[in-house]
């Protein structure tokens, strides 16, 4: 179906002679072909959303619509991808046509020539249905990249290959109720359509990302979703970045949304570099990048979104835990407002379109832990991770309330957190988990029986300090109690020993949930031997000065392997501490 443009708008074109087209159909615009998506129908006008530059497009251009919606291609060659918002493979981009993203350029997202070692799980004669594993192919050193009977497909198997194949070849033919039909390992989807499963669950288990504040404090669960807001600065990609590194994850999609180009340059600097802990290979071996910088067309924005959970979702239902990061939905709602502002719809707060809101959720909620379609018991996960960037760091505005109004992790930055040089900036005062109290009994089966008490231990004394830095503030620290005194010190030790992480010591970046444990374990015996100490008339300036309260603040430089150390600190604390009570009972 051939239409052509009446108006245009920046991204927005306006096409008549539509009438036959479907919302979110794909289109083709003007000679050079630019690719765009209609987003309303009005009688025979359409109106489309270009995710190109449109310069140079009049009124009179064909716009042709390819009567299928956006889509991502799913099959082996997508880990160690880098695409654009629309799943366009960079690398390839740069080696036909340089640096620059020409315009209507028209590149197959996976590769059609390379070809991949297939092995079969099934065999002739097996019935299979939707979701169940034929085979799989080693994609990666770190993902073995399961080849799924496609949605809607169910029957026998009356021929399965084994041996190299590219995407698009036949690899066996299963004999459905409407006839044979052949599977090869290329799969389409489209974006904007959630995959299918058999049912959610109730996410249970933690994501342990080794960042002591999140892991403590404020845990995710695995299929569970947070949100990262905070002002300019306070290091929302680092933190985005740390995860990405670090998660308890085995893919990643990490998704640059409109953000500036240096940041996804780090990230691909960065990860080829890095060694996954777990297999010793390449983080970049599990991981895909979609990058849609902040000088790339603005529509591409929202598509850059839903091709990131999508990939996510597939590699989900081969039974993988998948974290995204999108950093950050704040551009992506700006691409939202301008398209909405273009189409002349009445605008909700702040110029934000009123639907806003619905789109925010009908993401996150895509996240979850859920049992996948196929005929085995099979979990998988993804976990979505949305930065946020409120302007001026105003957590009022409407994306940030939409946002946590879905959410059920907030990891509040703090502008004046990160202006002190404490990184994670997470503010522990304003930030939340609602995740921890379900959580509580894996920690106490997985970690230790008294894990959950320590991390309310944690939060209490951080509580105290805040209401006593008021009198501080006013009379000073000499005012308070020796009791007061001890808990200010103890707090001291908390923010600066256990809560601040540098993201680029090569120790301190990751932190094992045992290690902290034990670290929050010193922290405890400090606290509970001061106030012993002070109870048995110890001088408080001994107290707060120990020799082995240095243990505390190195603890986070010990490595991974000599935790013994940390066992050692322990003792050395609790004798130095009753060794002062001692004394004064000599007075």
């Amino acid at each position: 179906m051939q239409g052509r443009i009446i108006k245009v708008s920046g991204p927005l074109i306006v096409a008549e002679n539509m009438a036959d087209a479907k919302v979110y159909d794909v289109v083709r615009v003007g000679k050079q072909k630019l690719i765009g998506e209609i987003i309303e129908l009005r009688g025979d006008k359409a109106s489309v959303q270009v995710y190109e530059e449109t310069a140079g497009l009049g009124v009179g251009d064909e716009v042709i619509s390819t009567d299928m919606p956006l889509s991502v291609e799913l099959a082996p060659g997508i880990i160690e991808g880098i695409y654009d918002g629309i799943q366009r493979p960079l690398e390839k981009i740069v080696e036909k046509y340089g640096d620059r993203i020409t315009r209507g350029i028209e590149i197959k997202s996976l590769s059609r020539d390379k070809k991949w070692d297939f092995k079969p799980l099934k065999k002739v004669g097996d019935k299979v249905v939707a979701g169940d594993a034929l085979g799989y192919v080693q994609e990666t050193p770190s993902v073995k990249h399961k080849i799924m009977v496609p949605y809607g497909v169910a029957g026998e198997i009356k021929k399965i290959n084994a041996g190299e194949f590219t995407i698009e070849e036949t690899v066996a033919v299963i004999a459905t109720d409407s006839g044979e039909k052949e599977v090869c390992m290329l799969q389409k989807w489209p974006v904007r359509k959630a995959r299918p499963y058999k049912n959610k669950l109730t996410p249970k288990m933690p994501m342990v990302t080794g960042q002591r504040v999140i892991d403590t404090l404020f845990p995710i669960a695995k299929g569970g979703c947070a949100a990262v807001p905070g002002p300019f600065g306070s290091g929302k990609t680092v933190v985005q970045h740390q995860l990405a590194k670090w998660a308890d994850a085995e893919i990643i999609v990490y998704v640059g949304c409109g953000e500036r180009g240096n940041e996804m340059t780090d990230v691909l600097n960065e990860f080829p570099a890095l060694k996954d802990p777990k297999t010793g290979e390449p983080l970049m071996k599990r991981t895909v990048l979609i990058a849609n910088t902040s000088d790339m067309p603005v529509a591409a924005r929202e598509a850059s979104i839903y091709t990131g959970i999508t990939i996510a979702e597939y590699f989900r239902d081969m039974g993988y835990n998948v974290a995204i990061m999108a950093d950050s939905s704040s551009r992506w709602a700006e691409a939202l407002r301008e398209m909405s502002g273009r189409l002349e719809e009445m605008p909700g707060d702040e110029g934000y379109p009123a639907y806003l809101a619905s789109r925010l959720a009908e993401f996150y909620e895509r996240a979850g832990i859920v049992k996948v379609l196929g005929s085995e018991d099979v979990t998988g996960s993804v976990t979505a991770i949305g930065a946020v960037s409120p302007p001026g760091g105003d957590l009022s505005e409407p994306v940030s309330q939409a946002t946590l109004r879905i959410v059920k992790v907030f990891w509040g930055l703090s502008a004046s957190l990160a202006y002190k040089r404490h990184f994670p900036a997470i503010d522990w005062l304003t930030s939340y988990s609602l995740y921890a109290d379900r959580m509580a009994e894996w920690f106490k089966d997985n970690v230790a029986p008294d894990f959950t008490n320590l991390r309310a231990f944690i939060a209490e004394i951080l509580q105290e300090e805040a209401s006593l830095d008021e009198i501080v503030r006013l009379v000073g620290m000499d005012a308070l109690s020796y009791k007061d005194r001890v808990t200010m010190e103890t707090a001291k030790i908390i923010r600066e020993d256990y809560l601040h992480q540098n993201a680029f010591h090569e120790t301190d970046t990751y932190t094992s949930l045992l290690k902290q444990y034990k670290m929050l374990k010193l922290i405890r015996a400090y606290y509970d031997g001061a106030n012993a100490a002070i109870d048995g008339y110890a001088d408080l300036n001994d107290v707060l000065s120990i020799p082995a309260k240095d243990k505390i603040g190195r603890a986070k430089y010990v490595e991974e392997k000599n935790l013994s150390e940390l066992d050692e600190a322990l003792g050395l604390i609790n004798k130095q501490l009753k060794g002062l009570i001692k004394e004064s009972d000599n007075v």
